[in-house]
């Protein structure tokens, strides 16, 4: 190796300016309020456990007369769908048009440990779907389905055709065997009956964990790295410390629901394969003969594309429509081409179809 090649002007010149940075952030951080999300005036108008539903607020009265009910993951909150004023799924969904509710599963404690995916899908999502459905006197609704929420929706249509209107899922995994899929080759040799007996629950922060080794540079160096740049910036460091608490706010899973996903969809790969059964109500993806949206993030490391563009060949409906987002799992809610794409897609595609 030959000898770096430093100017030693321009390295003093550098360290001046991350001083200087430093001290403008110290300054920003001591001004600094605790940092809030879900920018979207909402009521709650179905609860049940833990679980409430929400009602979403917008400007304008929806053009669209059948509501979307947006059905998130269990393993992180749902304000992920609308963190801020300038990011947010929901609100976007409103200014077109839209009538936007959401399930909010709360945070799963020891009471709940054997709930079972039969609780979830046969008994959480068809309550809360029928309830957004006598407030608008309708049979079915429009149902969107975010990752493992997309995968409850996926077999909540099957089982239920009749109360789906029109299916969107996105970045939902349908094919858990893909061989770009970190998350299953963790967890198909795992010994799950052993992992719930000993756990019970399964602790968010260990999930969180796993997800944050997946890129442990990136995720774990890189961004904190990074946040020097932005230090002096308000408003960014906001934007920062908004996301970091969104991250680590990952509640506990309830550890039967936990199980019975982990054994099903990513060692049995049920979904994909067949004989996937929720409750005594078996699963047939052919069953889903309504429009179906299918969303993917062409840059997920959570849910890789070719997770989810196998769906195609699944359902058994005709009216089949897939995006391609340019982004990852969590730019397709909070990026700037996220805000000028998502949501006008899916509001466009609904209302093609009434």
């Amino acid at each position: 190796m030959g000898p770096l090649k430093i100017d030693p002007k321009s390295a003093l010149d550098e360290i001046a300016r991350y001083s200087q940075k430093l001290t403008a952030g110290a300054e920003v951080l001591r001004k600094l309020d605790d940092v809030d999300y879900g920018a979207t005036e909402k009521e709650a108008v179905y609860r049940e456990d833990k679980l409430v539903v929400y009602h979403f607020k917008g400007d304008r009265k929806p053009s669209n007369k059948t509501p979307i009910l947006i059905v998130y993951a269990l393993v992180n909150r749902p304000y992920m769908t609308d963190l801020q004023a300038d990011r947010s799924l929901v609100r976007n969904l409103l200014a077109q048009g839209e009538d936007v509710y959401l399930i909010d599963w709360g945070y799963p404690d020891a009471a709940d440990r054997f709930l079972s995916l039969d609780d979830y899908i046969n008994g959480y999502i068809r309550r809360s779907v029928d309830a957004v459905a006598r407030r608008h006197g309708l049979k079915a609704i429009n149902l969107l389905g975010v990752c493992q929420g997309g995968a409850f929706s996926l077999c909540f249509a099957s089982i239920y055709p009749e109360r789906v209107k029109n299916l969107i899922t996105m970045v939902t995994p349908v094919d858990f065997h893909t061989r770009d899929n970190m998350l299953s080759h963790w967890t198909r040799g795992m010994d799950i009956d052993l992992f719930v007996d000993t756990l019970g629950n399964v602790p968010g922060d260990l999930m969180n964990w796993c997800y944050l080794t997946l890129k442990p540079l990136r995720l774990n160096h890189q961004k904190y790295v990074g946040l020097v740049d932005i230090l002096d910036d308000k408003a960014e460091l906001e934007n920062f410390l908004r996301m970091e608490k969104w991250i680590f706010d990952s509640p506990n899973q309830a550890g039967q629901a936990f199980r019975e996903f982990i054994r099903d969809f990513y060692q049995g790969n049920k979904l994909m394969q067949g004989g996937l059964t929720i409750g005594d109500k078996p699963v047939d993806l052919k069953q889903i003969t309504m429009p179906v949206l299918n969303i993917y993030a062409e840059q997920d490391h959570l849910v890789p594309p070719s997770a989810s563009i196998p769906l195609k060949d699944k359902v058994g409906t005709k009216d089949y429509t897939v995006l391609a987002f340019k982004g990852g799992h969590i730019g397709i809610y909070v990026s700037g081409r996220a805000q000028r794409e998502v949501a006008p897609t899916i509001h466009s595609w609904l209302s093609r179809r009434g």
